[in-house]
């Protein structure tokens, strides 16, 4: 069988040190945001309110390519994609895949699908204005951020690699803001109404950037007008205009806020192109606060929130159009999906791989997903971790970002929606590797929550509704090879129970080779021991509420998670 590899050297081991540090200030725990507002500039509205359509259906920002900009020949576009929806450049004709790509001004956002909010009291967050004002997030919840996808715009075909998006006209009941979440958590403003916001910020080319957040801070209807521009190769500058309507729902009353005293810096404007390349955290994006300790976990517990299921009883269209491959493959970019098959009785884990067209199920088996050293990114020399600063961990984010694999899990194989009732039970059994593993979500607006951790009680389990798609941060403390022992469980339609254990290899660091990680794909790997009747590890109390009324404070807790030097035998392989 062919093998497709990237990278060789032999696997280093080192001292076992891991910090998973997560969503301070509303963080999705991703790559700093490849964006930077420009200097502020008022533009009042010039001409009425952009035309929508009072028939406009409602769509789901979940994971959706919320502003994406294409170019074709020397006509520039802005579509939104829906969360399914690959890159493409025939996005610029405004047509794209049916059902996928749309003109803004066809459709509407909310009020469903949001998160209500209240401003933190915090030096990062004071371009909101006042601490405890009530406000309206437009996004999926922890595990779908919207996203800016700019990879329709090849590298080169603009000057500077650089679009501008500028908020022209809005028409609607209070303010309007948007901002990335980008590094250990630390917001970028783009643009917006409120004072203390930009008007236009600069995207880079051939990028697509996660954790874009829009928040609105009054009940009603709002129309926004954004504008992409770009100066093509030859000098011919190119403009593009796109309409977006938003449906906010009742805000509750302002209240007071704690103060936050966490000395994160406030945000500061750094160039696009510097933003673009860069592959980790710098130091000073965030400091813990204090997170409960992982305890040992119970019997299984549900993923409810957050996750994006498909309609009832209908499975994905790229799930139902995936085939099954025999090839083995290393995978350092792209989307790639953990979820069962049902074949008769057999169930099967398998990974749906997104990096080819059409989507393939591959055998766990036959993959290895490497984890380069862009992924790569260093506790800061302020925080207060357990551990020293200076440490690095390997880190895929929750949010996709350019170069980097992004492994997620799904129940949406066909077979599995028409065959299974009930969840499915996902259970981690445990990791054989140089280090420690944590699977674990960031939400935009509240606290993280740990889904695994190979340091605590084993096994751990959690229960994922049929017909689901998710993303969450995986997180390794040292390069090498790992094997992660993984079982999904379910009850057949017909009411029989069925189960099967895997692992999926993860091979970290540029001087891994990946290679060496080919191996039988079984779940026998032992990991960390230990009895399934304690708790799963996870900070705080649930913490994704619906947008009706309830609300919560946009800081989230930075959660910490730190092996200590004199732990490094636990993590050894």
């Amino acid at each position: 069988m062919m093998t497709i590899h990237y990278a060789a050297g032999a696997a280093t081991r080192r001292r076992c040190a891991v910090v998973l540090a997560v969503g301070a200030l509303t963080a999705a725990l991703i790559a700093p945001a490849p964006v930077t507002a420009a200097p502020a500039t008022a533009v009042p509205p010039t001409s009425p309110p952009p035309t929508v359509p009072p028939t406009s259906p409602s769509v789901s920002a979940a994971g959706a390519d919320l502003v994406a900009v294409a170019i074709d020949g020397e006509t520039l576009s802005v579509v939104t994609r829906a969360a399914a929806g690959p890159a493409r450049t025939e996005s610029a004709t405004g047509r794209g895949t049916p059902g996928v790509d749309r003109q803004p001004a066809t459709v509407v956002f909310g009020p469903a699908g949001g998160v209500a909010v209240r401003t933190p009291d915090h030096p990062a967050f004071r371009f909101l204005g006042a601490a405890g004002r009530p406000m309206w997030a437009l996004t999926g919840g922890d595990t779908d951020f919207p996203h800016l996808d700019t990879r329709a715009v090849p590298s080169g075909a603009v000057r500077g690699d650089t679009i501008e998006l500028s908020l022209g006209q809005v028409a609607g009941p209070g303010g309007f803001a948007a901002y990335t979440l980008g590094g250990l958590g630390q917001p970028t403003p783009l643009f917006g109404t409120l004072d203390a916001m930009p008007r236009t910020a600069r995207l880079p080319a051939a990028t697509r950037t996660g954790g874009l957040v829009w928040l609105f801070d009054a009940a009603g209807e709002y129309r926004l007008t954004l504008s992409a521009a770009a100066t093509l190769a030859n000098g011919t500058e190119v403009t593009a205009d796109a309409d977006y309507r938003v449906v906010v729902p009742q805000l509750d009353e302002a209240r007071p806020v704690p103060a936050d005293t966490r000395p994160v810096p406030a945000p500061a404007p750094a160039p696009a192109a510097d933003l673009a390349r860069a592959s980790g955290a710098a130091p000073g994006d965030g400091v813990p606060l204090g997170a409960d300790s992982p305890s040992a976990g119970t019997p299984a517990r549900a993923l409810a929130a957050g996750a994006a299921p498909a309609a009832a009883g209908t499975a994905s269209p790229l799930a139902a159009a995936a085939q099954q491959d025999g090839s083995r493959v290393v995978i350092d970019d792209g989307h790639v999906d953990m979820g069962p098959e049902l074949t008769g009785a057999d169930w099967t884990i398998r990974l749906k791989d997104d990096t080819v067209s059409p989507a393939v199920w591959r055998e766990l088996a036959d993959v290895v997903l490497h984890v380069k050293d862009n992924a790569k990114i260093t506790v800061p020399d302020n925080a207060d971790f357990p551990g020293a600063p200076g440490d690095e961990v390997w880190l895929l984010p929750q949010g996709q970002r350019s170069g980097i694999v992004w492994p997620g899990w799904n129940t949406q194989h066909p077979s599995v929606v028409a065959g299974v009732r009930g969840p499915v039970t996902w259970t981690f059994a445990g990791v054989d590797g140089p280090g420690r593993f944590a699977l674990f979500l960031t939400g935009s607006f509240g606290e993280s929550e740990v889904l695994f951790d190979s340091s605590a009680r084993l096994p751990q389990r959690l229960d994922i509704p049929i017909n689901t798609h998710a993303h969450g941060n995986w997180a390794f403390s040292e390069p090498g090879i790992y094997r992660l022992a993984f079982e999904m469980s379910a009850t057949t339609s017909s009411g029989s129970t069925v189960t099967d254990s895997r692992s999926l290899t993860v091979a970290v660091g540029d001087a891994t080779d990946p290679d060496t990680g080919f191996g039988p794909g079984s779940g026998d790997n032992p990991g960390g021991g230990g009895s399934g009747d304690g708790r799963l590890p996870r900070t705080g109390s649930s913490w994704h509420l619906p947008a009706t009324g309830a609300t919560l404070v946009i800081a989230g807790a930075l959660v910490l998670f730190a092996a200590r030097r004199r732990r490094s035998a636990q993590c050894s392989s």
